[in-house]
């Protein structure tokens, strides 16, 4: 599936099932509290804590909640998320062309 395809997905289920959509604003805390939720899974996964008891990892799925969300967000707002990530490439690329490369931080973790 492609970004515009799921933006177009989200939008039907959207205004089928959800009724309308949340307030902006209320998306955009439910996006902090998706990711607060990832954050955790995070941690306990690759990080110093332990699941407690009955947890399990769920990685994919909160990750798939951070991007629904933030799809709704792009369709509230109308941001075409594909001409954005695009955008982001164009200026990522001619930013840090060299930066990452050139960086001795980074050098020294291929060692």
């Amino acid at each position: 599936m492609t970004i515009k395809e799921a933006q177009t997905r989200v939008d039907a289920w959207i205004k089928e099932y959800g009724v309308r959509y949340f307030s902006e604003l209320t998306n955009m805390a439910c996006l902090t509290e998706e990711v607060g939720e990832l954050a955790r899974v995070m941690a306990r996964q690759y990080g110093d804590q332990s699941f407690k008891e009955g947890e399990k990892s769920n990685l994919s799925e909160e990750m798939a909640d951070v991007l629904w969300v933030l799809i709704c967000l792009a369709n509230q707002t109308g941001v075409d998320l594909t001409k954005a990530l695009e955008a982001s490439f164009e200026k990522k690329t001619k930013r840090d062309a060299r930066r990452h490369k050139e960086n001795t931080k980074l050098k020294a973790h291929e060692e």
